[in-house]
């Protein structure tokens, strides 16, 4: 099993510093690398890769340090975000150069399967500047499979592919992850990043902001409120029930743009079950809240429609890590 360890690695150019004290271990499955343009992703994918030496620290795999280490870069394959390639070459010839370049035994074959893998053995003989951004993406993965390295490391693959080819490209990574390969992937899509990626490392200005599953990245906001979408048949009554909660800090009503509609006793309806008006309630105790909410709204006969976590996405989650 392969492993990357960074240890207190920084990079700067002159006076900027793009990377800065940054320690992670990346072990096999897929590992999404999360962050904001300009968090230094690319920086520090460019060093696991052996394509930029670190300014401090250390990166090293299995124990070897990876910078100028040709052994090394014998098993990783790396996919860059840069489009730049050599468009007068056909797909096949460039991804048959790069199996000739690692010397394999039977290069022929090696292309066949890389391009096989990426479904490209249709268009492997055309010249690649007539390929679209998401069939030159598939070639650079092609590149990087083509000597089959038990390391994979992507700087945003899913640009430009459509959603075919996106669910291809996670189903692929999601098989090399079984296989037991070490795959980390950057990507500012982030569903997609909840989606595979099963531990996340999140980068913010150069530095490492956090660290583990989904799940875990979530508890580290236990300071800030969470936030909930309440919908019942009286959000007024609802609302003044809540705020009295100990549990909650703040119950905001978004009420119907439409006319008010009508209960079925004829009495004019605060809520609405088509989803027209809603609560949005902040729970400083959130596993309080969940145990009070059916009590409240039992005490006082209002019917529950919905109840939905606001703040549960990956995005709501990165967007608080950034923030603080």
């Amino acid at each position: 099993m392969a492993v990357l360890l960074l240890d207190k690695v920084s990079r700067w150019f002159g006076n900027v510093v793009a990377v800065n004290d940054v320690t992670m271990n990346i072990g096999p499955g897929v590992t999404g690398l999360l962050g904001p343009n300009g968090a230094g992703k690319s920086t520090l994918i460019h060093m696991m890769g052996g394509f930029l030496p670190p300014s401090a620290g250390s990166v090293t795999l299995d124990g070897e340090v990876v910078w100028r280490n040709e052994q090394i870069y014998r098993r990783i394959g790396l996919v860059p975000e840069r489009e730049a390639m050599y468009d007068v070459v056909t797909g096949w010839e460039f991804v048959l150069a790069n199996a000739r370049l690692h010397r394999l035994d039977d290069p022929e074959a090696a292309a066949r399967r890389a391009l096989d893998i990426v479904e490209m053995t249709d268009a492997q003989g055309r010249d690649i500047s007539t390929y679209s951004k998401g069939m030159k993406q598939r070639v650079k993965m092609a590149t990087a499979l083509v000597h089959d390295p038990p390391v994979m490391l992507l700087d945003e693959p899913f640009n430009g592919m459509d959603p075919r080819q996106r669910l291809h490209l996670m189903t692929l990574l999601q098989r090399m992850a079984e296989q037991g390969r070490t795959v980390l992937f950057s990507s500012h899509i982030l569903e997609e990043v909840e989606q595979i990626a099963g531990s996340i490392e999140v980068m913010v200005s150069g530095r490492h902001a956090a660290s583990g599953g989904f799940r875990e990245i979530r508890q580290l906001m236990t300071e800030r409120p969470h936030q909930y979408t309440i919908r019942s048949d009286d959000d007024r009554r609802l609302a003044s029930a809540i705020i009295a909660e100990p549990s909650t800090s703040g119950v905001q009503l978004m009420a119907a743009h439409a006319t008010e509609g009508f209960g079925a006793r004829g009495a004019p309806s605060t809520g609405s079950r088509d989803g027209s008006s809603a609560l949005h309630v902040q729970a400083v105790d959130f596993s309080a809240f969940v145990r009070v909410l059916p009590e409240l709204a039992s005490r006082h006969g209002i019917r529950l429609y919905e109840v939905t976590p606001a703040d549960e996405s990956l995005e709501s989650v990165f967007a608080y890590l950034v923030a603080r």
